[in-house]
């Protein structure tokens, strides 16, 4: 089997060929021409960033590959499925003035903002997948109603996955809040009683009939009948509804590789990844803040292989130097995700999803 191309350009460019030249012709020699037809709805699948974080890809980057969408005739918009912890892109309203007040405007990026899964994060579309831990995923519909799907995907360190590329922008990206929460915890959300107003707000929206005051007026939750929808916690006013953040972190990433899977495996010709290692971050975007990048930019990968894409992005992020005083500065580990997350194998997320067939970690790497 012949090996997985990924294309990858410096950030850097010159009086004949700038960085957004470069970006394009990744993305025409990785084969946007093939998966891209004219009429094609294209979801540009990105993170628009927390309110208070900049780490996130630059609008200016996200433009360029929009106008080429354009020039196929194609139908391009810009999208993100909503948290599922309570933020500033927690519903569609927040998240579309977060989005533009992080410079996501039509005028800037010279798209449409759709959010993926609606208002509140209900809007999903159910696939069905049969592997080990999910028989059936839940993802935004917009993203699946679309022809094609280009994933740009900030590289950058996480807390629970090690890393986190194109395979976590796809498989937890694009989740609705129940298909985020079913990675996240295993079991239903709690109350925080001492928390708990009694508003009721819970109790009258809930889908499955699953939440009652006890006697003492405060909400409760019925394991049994919950069915994992997650709205309770968007609709909580005082955050009383809490996450149980207790899936072990391997069981974490293989099921955020299963979501990934029935993604790209609905979209199998139509897909495209870009990853963008620059500002790279030692923790999540969702953060409302950033620290100091752990090496300088590196550059962008474009592949049609969405795992080859993320095990390249891992291996030039590991063969960079570091920033002085960032958190794998003098660290002595040549691996830079075991460096800030030594207790996390971030090789699981790779390995599973080669195992089950979603791509190859055999690449090679092709420089423009």
């Amino acid at each position: 089997m012949s090996r997985a191309k990924v294309f990858f350009t410096k950030i850097t460019g010159s009086y004949k060929e700038n960085v957004f030249k470069r970006i394009i012709k990744l993305c025409n020699e990785a084969g946007l021409k093939d998966r891209v037809k004219e009429r094609d709805f294209v979801a540009i699948k990105l993170h628009f960033g927390e309110m208070g974080n900049a780490a996130f890809i630059r609008p200016i980057f996200v433009r360029e590959v929009v106008n080429e969408i354009k020039t196929l005739k194609a139908l391009p918009f810009i999208t993100d499925a909503n948290t599922l912890y309570v933020g500033s892109r927690s519903n569609s309203v927040d998240h579309l003035e977060t989005a533009i007040k992080n410079g996501f405007s039509y005028a800037t990026v010279g798209a449409p903002l759709i959010i993926a899964d609606g208002l509140k994060g209900k809007d999903e579309t159910e696939i069905d997948v049969n592997l080990n831990h999910f028989s059936k995923i839940y993802v935004g519909s917009q993203i699946m109603d679309a022809d094609a799907i280009v994933s740009m995907a900030h590289f950058k360190l996480h807390e629970l996955s090690g890393f986190g590329g194109a395979i976590k922008n796809i498989g937890m990206g694009a989740a609705s809040r129940r298909g985020k929460l079913a990675q996240h915890s295993n079991i239903a959300p709690k109350i925080n009683k001492k928390r708990c107003i009694s508003c009721g707000n819970c109790v009258k929206n809930c889908p499955a009939t699953a939440i009652s005051f006890d006697t003492d007026k405060k909400a409760i939750i019925d394991k049994e009948r919950c069915i994992g929808c997650g709205e309770c916690i968007l609709l909580c006013p005082v955050q009383a509804v809490q996450i149980q953040w207790n899936e072990a972190t391997p069981i974490f990433m293989k099921k955020m590789v299963e979501y990934a899977y029935g993604i790209v495996n609905e979209k199998r010709d139509k897909s495209i990844f870009i990853n963008f290692l620059t500002n790279i971050s030692p923790a999540c975007d969702c953060y409302p803040f950033n620290e100091m990048p752990i090496t300088p930019d590196i550059g962008v990968v474009v592949s049609t292989d969405i795992v080859a894409i993320d095990k390249a992005s891992v291996d030039l992020l590991n063969l960079a130097s570091p920033n002085k005083g960032s958190k794998v500065d003098s660290c002595g580990v040549s691996d830079k995700v075991k460096c800030v997350y030594p207790e996390i194998d971030w090789e699981i997320q790779l390995k599973y999803a080669e195992e089950i067939g979603l791509g190859s970690q055999d690449y090679e790497l092709i420089e423009i």
